[in-house]
Protein backbone atom coordinates (compact mmCIF):
# COMPACT_ATOMS: atom_id res chain seq x y z
CA UNK A 1 0.00 0.00 0.00
CA UNK A 2 1.07 3.41 -0.76
CA UNK A 3 0.72 5.54 1.49
CA UNK A 4 1.19 9.23 -1.16
CA UNK A 5 -1.69 7.61 -2.90
CA UNK A 6 -3.59 7.73 0.45
CA UNK A 7 -2.72 11.68 0.70
CA UNK A 8 -3.46 12.63 -2.78
CA UNK A 9 -6.22 10.45 -3.57
CA UNK A 10 -9.08 13.01 -3.06
CA UNK A 11 -11.51 12.55 -5.99
CA UNK A 12 -14.50 11.27 -3.83
CA UNK A 13 -14.64 15.02 -2.33
CA UNK A 14 -14.87 16.84 -5.38
CA UNK A 15 -18.03 14.96 -6.90
CA UNK A 16 -20.25 15.34 -3.50
CA UNK A 17 -19.70 19.07 -3.38
CA UNK A 18 -20.11 19.16 -6.91
CA UNK A 19 -23.69 17.59 -6.80
CA UNK A 20 -24.75 19.90 -3.32
CA UNK A 21 -23.93 22.87 -5.18
CA UNK A 22 -26.27 21.66 -8.23
CA UNK A 23 -28.52 21.20 -6.21
CA UNK A 24 -28.67 24.42 -3.84
CA UNK A 25 -28.31 26.46 -7.63
CA UNK A 26 -31.40 24.42 -8.44
CA UNK A 27 -33.61 25.19 -5.88
CA UNK A 28 -32.61 28.76 -6.01
CA UNK A 29 -32.95 29.16 -9.70
CA UNK A 30 -36.86 27.49 -9.29
CA UNK A 31 -37.52 29.42 -6.25
CA UNK A 32 -36.82 32.61 -8.45
CA UNK A 33 -38.69 31.89 -11.49
CA UNK A 34 -41.59 30.56 -9.47
CA UNK A 35 -42.04 34.11 -8.08
CA UNK A 36 -42.12 35.60 -11.32
CA UNK A 37 -44.89 32.91 -12.50
CA UNK A 38 -46.94 33.73 -10.03
CA UNK A 39 -46.74 37.32 -9.94
CA UNK A 40 -45.42 37.40 -6.78
CA UNK A 41 -42.09 39.29 -8.09
CA UNK A 42 -43.55 42.25 -9.89
CA UNK A 43 -46.41 43.31 -7.90
CA UNK A 44 -46.20 46.86 -6.37
CA UNK A 45 -47.54 46.84 -2.86
CA UNK A 46 -50.26 50.17 -2.90
CA UNK A 47 -50.57 51.36 0.42
CA UNK A 48 -53.18 53.69 1.63
CA UNK A 49 -52.69 57.48 2.56
CA UNK A 50 -52.27 58.05 5.93
CA UNK A 51 -54.12 61.30 6.72
CA UNK A 52 -55.86 62.87 9.87
CA UNK A 53 -58.97 65.13 8.81
CA UNK A 54 -61.04 67.76 11.76
CA UNK A 55 -64.61 68.50 11.12
CA UNK A 56 -66.46 71.73 12.23
CA UNK A 57 -70.05 72.18 11.72
CA UNK A 58 -71.86 75.83 11.16
CA UNK A 59 -75.42 76.62 10.20
CA UNK A 60 -76.84 79.17 9.85
CA UNK A 61 -80.51 79.55 8.80
CA UNK A 62 -81.17 77.14 6.15
CA UNK A 63 -77.55 76.44 5.58
CA UNK A 64 -75.48 73.72 7.27
CA UNK A 65 -72.26 73.43 6.48
CA UNK A 66 -69.12 71.28 7.25
CA UNK A 67 -65.60 72.23 7.01
CA UNK A 68 -63.46 69.69 6.65
CA UNK A 69 -59.46 70.34 7.16
CA UNK A 70 -56.46 67.94 5.87
CA UNK A 71 -54.74 68.18 9.78
CA UNK A 72 -51.70 66.38 8.80
CA UNK A 73 -50.14 63.49 7.15
CA UNK A 74 -49.69 62.44 3.38
CA UNK A 75 -50.10 64.71 0.77
CA UNK A 76 -52.71 63.24 -1.36
CA UNK A 77 -54.49 64.05 -4.58
CA UNK A 78 -57.22 65.99 -5.12
CA UNK A 79 -58.96 63.16 -7.60
CA UNK A 80 -58.34 60.47 -5.16
CA UNK A 81 -60.53 62.12 -2.38
CA UNK A 82 -64.33 61.71 -2.13
CA UNK A 83 -66.76 63.08 0.59
CA UNK A 84 -69.68 60.73 0.94
CA UNK A 85 -72.52 60.62 2.96
CA UNK A 86 -75.39 62.83 3.72
CA UNK A 87 -73.98 66.17 1.47
CA UNK A 88 -76.22 67.82 -0.74
CA UNK A 89 -74.73 66.49 -4.14
CA UNK A 90 -74.91 69.19 -6.80
CA UNK A 91 -72.01 71.05 -7.47
CA UNK A 92 -73.76 74.61 -6.76
CA UNK A 93 -74.57 73.41 -3.46
CA UNK A 94 -70.95 72.69 -3.05
CA UNK A 95 -68.65 74.28 -4.56
CA UNK A 96 -65.72 72.51 -3.83
CA UNK A 97 -66.63 69.23 -4.73
CA UNK A 98 -66.68 67.93 -8.48
CA UNK A 99 -69.91 66.70 -9.30
CA UNK A 100 -69.13 62.89 -8.68
CA UNK A 101 -68.05 63.50 -5.13
CA UNK A 102 -64.50 64.09 -5.35
CA UNK A 103 -62.55 66.64 -3.65
CA UNK A 104 -61.80 69.67 -6.11
CA UNK A 105 -58.49 70.86 -6.65
CA UNK A 106 -57.50 72.98 -3.69
CA UNK A 107 -54.10 73.88 -4.51
CA UNK A 108 -52.39 74.59 -8.24
CA UNK A 109 -51.01 71.23 -7.86
CA UNK A 110 -54.34 69.75 -7.59
CA UNK A 111 -53.19 67.75 -4.32
CA UNK A 112 -54.93 67.91 -0.92
CA UNK A 113 -52.36 69.11 1.70
CA UNK A 114 -52.32 69.86 5.42
CA UNK A 115 -53.92 73.31 5.99
CA UNK A 116 -56.30 72.70 3.15
CA UNK A 117 -60.00 73.02 3.78
CA UNK A 118 -63.27 72.36 1.83
CA UNK A 119 -67.02 73.18 2.87
CA UNK A 120 -69.38 70.99 1.99
CA UNK A 121 -73.22 71.93 2.53
CA UNK A 122 -74.72 68.83 4.60
CA UNK A 123 -78.75 67.68 4.08
CA UNK A 124 -79.18 68.35 8.24
CA UNK A 125 -77.64 68.34 11.63
CA UNK A 126 -78.14 65.02 11.86
CA UNK A 127 -75.28 63.93 9.03
CA UNK A 128 -73.07 60.98 8.47
CA UNK A 129 -70.18 61.97 6.31
CA UNK A 130 -66.96 60.41 5.57
CA UNK A 131 -63.87 60.99 3.55
CA UNK A 132 -62.67 58.17 1.39
CA UNK A 133 -59.45 57.40 -0.28
CA UNK A 134 -59.76 55.80 -3.79
CA UNK A 135 -57.06 55.13 -5.86
CA UNK A 136 -56.92 56.12 -9.38
CA UNK A 137 -56.68 52.87 -10.70
CA UNK A 138 -59.40 51.78 -8.36
CA UNK A 139 -58.33 48.63 -7.09
CA UNK A 140 -57.92 50.63 -3.47
CA UNK A 141 -59.93 52.13 -1.52
CA UNK A 142 -60.45 53.12 2.76
CA UNK A 143 -62.20 55.14 4.99
CA UNK A 144 -59.98 57.94 6.29
CA UNK A 145 -61.77 60.03 8.29
CA UNK A 146 -65.18 60.27 9.43
CA UNK A 147 -68.15 62.47 11.06
CA UNK A 148 -71.70 63.01 12.65
CA UNK A 149 -73.93 65.88 12.96
CA UNK A 150 -74.79 66.98 16.54
CA UNK A 151 -78.30 65.02 16.00
CA UNK A 152 -77.17 61.79 14.05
Amino acid sequence: MDIKQLIDDDDAVSPVIGVILMVAITVILAAVIASFVLGLGDQAQQTTPQASFSFDYNSSGTQNVVSITHDGGDTISASELYVRGDVNDTDTDNPQLNNDGSWAGTTTDSNVAAGNTAEVRVKNSAYNIRVVYQSAEGDNSATLSQDSGPDA
